[in-house]
């Protein structure tokens, strides 16, 4: 069973999920994410091969970056609530950025009667660097425990 954040009666269309900040991210936290994830690619931790690439330098992988809107979400909302989630990458997360995920509930509606008293909310995402440019954009659908059952 999720640790409970928020209930369905909590939460209200329009209401922003409170800030996620990410910052000085280094490039240790993109050799470690590609460890955790399995993808080597040189073009996040070799310089001379990002260059070679002409992309300057490396850049965080695009899933390390979604999962920093993912957690604004589950920090808010709670472990297990999220049902769906989809992103664009919509610009690259540098060594040193600093990233900033906002979110808002479009939607509160029921799900499926499933017996466990659910409602759902769909969230718009998205996050964006310290100079203010969209880096992910995105939505979210998660269903959230009523305070009734």
């Amino acid at each position: 069973m999720p640790a409970i954040k928020r209930y369905w009666e909590d939460v209200k269309e329009g209401e922003a999920l409170p800030e996620v900040r990410v910052e000085g991210l280094t490039r240790t936290d993109f050799v470690r994410y590609a460890g955790a994830s399995g993808d080597f690619n040189p073009i996040h931790q070799d310089p001379a091969f990002a260059k070679a690439a002409g992309m300057g330098d490396v850049f965080a992988h695009g899933m390390l970056s979604m999962g920093f809107v993912a957690q604004s979400v589950t920090d808010w909302l709670g472990v297990g609530t999220v049902q769906k989630i989809g992103v664009r990458f919509a610009g690259l997360v540098r060594l040193g950025d600093v990233v900033t995920c906002h979110g808002k509930i479009v939607a509160k509606h029921h799900g499926k009667e499933d017996g466990r008293g659910q409602g759902v909310v769909d969230l718009e995402l998205w996050a964006e660097n310290q100079k203010g440019e969209k880096v992910i954009t995105g939505t979210a659908t998660a269903a959230l425990l009523s305070r009734e059952h």
